[in-house]
């Protein structure tokens, strides 16, 4: 074992190797002994015989000891290691662009070329960072930001619906349901009351045409 971080040893190595733990990926590195190979934690190849292991806290102390990067897990793309500091950045650029509400209007496909990366690539990099898809951390943007202005506001519904970026009331609906199994105006209470009357007092809501730009009051 070699430079390890405070609180692993060979035990928890092998473990977490053995479980594929991505919770220790980049922690440590695993060199094998019978092929002078050494892994990620996550490595897809078949583990090794603990016998035959030994673990680094490091790329480069794994390298110093003669053992070479395997070809299927890339250590060179560990967290922490440049190109993963590097898929993290494009990423944070993406959640920016997310949270801005940049999917409220474009694709995903727009998104991916705004960042000069591949809509799939794209994907791979926000199911390994942030364990979802971006149009699902936009839906779940568009909910938490329209969840807010019914806590600290006094807006309508309805204006709500577009003011937290959803293209319809339905679908405003349907992602409270299916977020909260309850519907938008339940968080409301009494203050719900005068939206709800405004619209025949009945659930679910229903849509009112928007403003025109040029119309008169």
């Amino acid at each position: 074992m070699t430079g390890l971080p405070p609180g692993l040893d060979w035990d928890v190595c092998d473990r977490a190797r053995l479980a594929r733990d991505r919770a220790f990926d980049g922690a440590f590195f695993t060199g094998v002994r019978t092929t002078r190979i050494y892994c990620r934690p996550v490595c897809p190849v078949r583990p090794a015989r603990s016998a035959n292991v030994v673990f680094f806290g490091s790329a480069a102390a794994a390298e110093r000891a003669g053992f070479r990067p395997c070809l299927r897990c890339r250590p060179e793309a560990a967290p922490g290691s440049p190109a993963w500091s590097g898929t993290a950045t494009t990423v944070a650029r993406g959640m920016r662009l997310i949270e801005e509400g940049f999917l409220d209007e474009a694709s995903v496909a727009e998104l991916a070329d705004r960042l000069g990366v591949g809509p799939r690539h794209l994907l791979r990099l926000f199911l390994r960072h942030t364990g979802a898809p971006p149009s699902e951390i936009a839906a779940t943007r568009r909910v938490q930001a329209a969840k807010r202005l019914i806590d600290q506001t006094t807006m309508g519904l309805s204006d709500i619906v577009f003011a937290a970026g959803f293209r319809s009331v339905r679908r405003f609906n349907d992602a409270f349901r299916a977020t909260y199994g309850r519907p938008p105006s339940s968080f409301r209470g009494a203050m719900a009351m005068p939206v709800a009357r405004s619209n025949s007092g009945r659930w679910p809501l229903k849509a009112e045409p928007r403003p025109q730009p040029n119309s008169r009051a």
